[in-house]
């Protein structure tokens, strides 16, 4: 019996313009430990997801890196409604670039859609700029 590929989410990085900058910021926020991300939808297809899948994060339109999810934890804000904290490892990976049209919250990302992992080496260069690396995934370059 095979095991089918792990299903993946996608999102928007809202506030941080590179990988660079989420990295940096997440490795402050969570002193080096695992990240989280609180979002309002519970994914239904947990197992799925858990079973080694990524989120995979759009930087101004540009799919540009992945961090795998190793858990999700129910928050309660002070509202009292139910959130989920996606849990990530702290490791960013870089990834070829793919553009994405905007989206509001997650979505899933199936395997065969999923940008392949920068290449030993790759993954510490400088992201492009969003516009460029757009124009390069948008004509089949990465």
């Amino acid at each position: 019996m095979s095991m089918s590929p792990p299903l993946n989410l996608m999102k928007l990085c809202v506030g941080c313009d590179s990988p660079a900058e989420l990295a940096a910021w997440q490795k402050d926020r969570w002193k080096g430990g695992p990240a989280r991300h609180v979002t309002r939808m519970w994914p239904k297809r947990e197992a799925e997801i858990l079973n080694g899948g990524s989120i995979y994060w759009v930087f101004k339109g540009v799919m540009q890196a992945r961090q795998r999810l190793i858990g999700m934890d129910e928050v309660k804000g002070e509202d009292g409604i139910r959130r989920c904290a996606l849990v990530m490892e702290p490791k960013l990976i870089r990834t070829a670039a793919v553009p994405r049209r905007p989206f509001q919250g997650w979505r899933y990302l199936n395997p065969a859609d999923a940008p392949p992992d920068l290449p030993e080496g790759r993954e510490e260069e400088p992201s492009l700029p969003a516009e460029i690396a757009r124009a390069l995934a948008e004509m089949g370059l990465r």
